[in-house]
């Protein structure tokens, strides 16, 4: 099958200042796929190109294989989209602005109220479904969104970082539909600052810094970029930290990390299980206490940290120009 979302190319530009400077992606159906970055770094950009909202200044675009620009006006019944914020009428009830919703939509009265009941069901907002939005709490407020976004059923989804602002409950609530949609057939760009966001549900990741894609693969395939295993331990002494630094440096593949508050100290090796005994031994001989140690994978907060030097969630003044 063709891929659902192809980008190549793209270029924004707002004055002087490039918001885009040549995006490549592709998707392909029925997958999610996630577009990761700091603040600032061109994912809403690309995501409101992508929905038609924004033309691009160069390259080109095709979602559900309609062209972005000339073919914007049949592409929108195509797609569905949820920003960051809910995007809901606080003084109408959740049904109305589902109903609404499907009225914008040209799916008539009837087949309106159909929808909205059935979407109402699939979020678990039936009892909610006949009072004001404006009592809703912020996770019920996203679910409604995001079924708003889904009452034309479309064939491809943006979700421009959906759980924003949400408890770990209603995130973990939202990830479960979002899981359900693309089990569906439904394809899905999600663009995201909470990296465990990305890892559970994206198929595919691409990390955006300064307005173009910088690395690109699953999770497991970005995390060994940044060296596979890591080594963590700490110690029982803040004197001995840097003998591990000295002791383990030549086992590592990449820089070693060092928490001095927390006694703590990571080493990014290649040799796996073997590479720990090595590290154990060698300290054991240097006579430094190891109150703990173990063997574990890279974390995406650490793949973005080393690929684009910032934090998750890092804000850049340029955010409110892209």
């Amino acid at each position: 099958m063709p891929p659902a979302i192809v980008a190549e190319g793209l270029v924004k530009r707002y004055g002087d200042v490039v918001a885009l400077d040549g995006i490549d992606l592709s998707v392909p159906q029925g997958t999610v796929f996630g577009l990761l970055g700091p603040n600032g770094a061109g994912k809403t950009t690309t995501v409101r190109i992508l929905t038609t909202l924004l033309k691009p200044d160069g390259g080109h675009a095709t979602v559900a294989g309609l062209d972005v620009v000339a073919d914007a006006q049949r592409l929108r019944s195509h797609i569905g989209a949820s920003g960051q914020y809910a995007a809901v009428d606080e003084h109408l009830t959740g049904a109305e602005n589902l109903e609404m919703v499907g009225r914008l939509y040209h799916l008539g009265t009837k087949r309106s109220k159909q929808r909205a009941r059935e979407l109402l069901d699939r979020f678990d907002l039936t009892e909610a479904g006949d009072r004001q939005v404006q009592g809703y709490s912020g996770g019920m407020r996203r679910r409604l969104d995001l079924a708003g976004a889904l009452v034309a059923d479309p064939p491809v989804l943006f979700l421009d970082e959906p759980t924003t602002g949400l408890d770990p409950r209603a995130r973990v609530s939202l990830w479960e539909v979002i899981a359900d949609l693309v089990a569906g057939g439904t394809t899905v760009l999600l663009t995201t600052q909470y990296l465990e966001e990305a890892d559970r549900l994206a198929d595919r990741i691409a990390v955006v810094d300064h307005g173009g894609v910088i690395a690109l693969g699953t999770a497991n395939e970005l995390k060994d970029q940044v060296g596979g295993d890591r080594i963590e331990l700490s110690v029982t002494s803040a004197a001995d930290l840097e003998t591990v630094r000295r002791v383990l440096a030549p086992l590592a593949v990449a820089e070693v990390w060092t928490d001095p508050t927390a006694l703590r100290v990571t080493i990014p090796v290649a040799g796996g299980a073997a590479s720990l005994t090595t590290a154990l031994g060698r300290l054991a001989a240097e006579g430094v206490a190891v109150r703990d140690a173990g063997l574990r994978r890279p974390t995406l907060d650490e793949v973005f940290l080393s690929l684009t030097g910032h934090q998750a969630g890092t804000h850049d003044t340029k955010e409110t120009v892209r």
